[in-house]
């Protein structure tokens, strides 16, 4: 069987299967078991298929069949203009947290030596791409996740930025301020889905690991945990901005105003949903 034909056959089965980018995702999982970019994929569809990689290529098409995430099985997902590893120990990072790095990155060009705080990293992609963008910048992340946390590192050594970034196991900003560390700005993509709601999300969302996603009964908790810990990390000017989910900018926004934060203002992602709250500590 040639690259072409199998190619076609596993877009129909995911097709059948209700994958709204079946034939995309079938092309994805071939040249990652091929190990091919797309320039010698489609050059050479009519090749014949090595029997490893066709049985390579058949484990993955059943993993994704069953509902695990694509950048699981292929173990990437871009973000920022970067390529992350991702693995099931990690949230998989979402064009929708962009928007709260490109907050950060208007706040940062304004700094000559920016001190950021990345809370609860998982997969390393808002501080990896902190970094990347504003060479100027110095960044702490933390997790509780010590599985997240090697994925992170591994992350920042890929893209370059390794020797800007420090990594610290640990709830919050406690090892934050264990270091008697203050910072400039504090970025976070806590969990914010209501426990409830969680089971009722799509089966991928499922598969990613429950503490990156699980904010407490109405999906607030974590924010109730990180504003009071971020007032105190933060210089005077600093800023907070959160990434929050649909319909939480009102809430998360009383949260700062109520711990003094000012100029607490949001922002919304391509669907016009608001996407991002920061404030302000003057």
């Amino acid at each position: 069987m040639n690259k072409q034909q199998l190619w076609r056959q596993a877009a129909e089965r995911l097709n059948r299967l209700g994958k709204a980018d079946a034939r995309f995702e079938a092309e994805l999982l071939l040249r990652s078991a091929l190990g091919e970019d797309r320039a010698r994929f489609f050059a050479t569809l009519d090749e014949a298929v090595d029997p490893a990689v066709l049985a390579q290529f058949s484990r993955w098409l059943e993993q994704r069949a069953s509902g695990v995430p694509l950048q699981y099985i292929v173990g990437r997902q871009e973000f920022m203009g970067l390529d992350f590893k991702v693995t099931p120990a990690v949230l998989i990072p979402r064009p929708d947290t962009e928007i709260a790095v490109e907050v950060a990155l208007e706040v940062m060009d304004q700094l000559e030596a920016p001190l950021v705080a990345d809370i609860a990293t998982g997969s390393g992609a808002i501080a990896v791409a902190l970094a990347y963008h504003q060479p100027r910048a110095r960044v702490w992340a933390t997790d509780i996740s010590p599985e997240a946390l090697a994925v992170a590192q591994d992350n920042a050594r890929q893209n370059g930025v390794s020797q800007r970034i420090t990594f610290l196991q640990g709830a919050w900003g406690a090892p934050l301020r264990e270091h008697g560390l203050t910072f400039n700005c504090i970025v976070s993509n806590p969990p914010y889905i209501a426990s409830q709601e969680i089971d009722e999300l799509a089966i991928e969302v499922q598969k990613e690991p429950r503490l990156a996603l699980d904010g407490g009964p109405d999906g607030l908790d974590c924010y109730r945990a990180l504003v009071p810990q971020a007032w105190d990390l933060l210089r005077p000017g600093g800023y907070l901005i959160l990434e929050v989910g649909m319909g939480q900018a009102p809430a998360v926004a009383a949260l700062l105003e109520q711990h003094r934060f000012t100029h607490v203002s949001t922002r919304r992602d391509l669907a016009g949903i608001e996407r991002v709250v920061n404030g302000r500590k003057d």
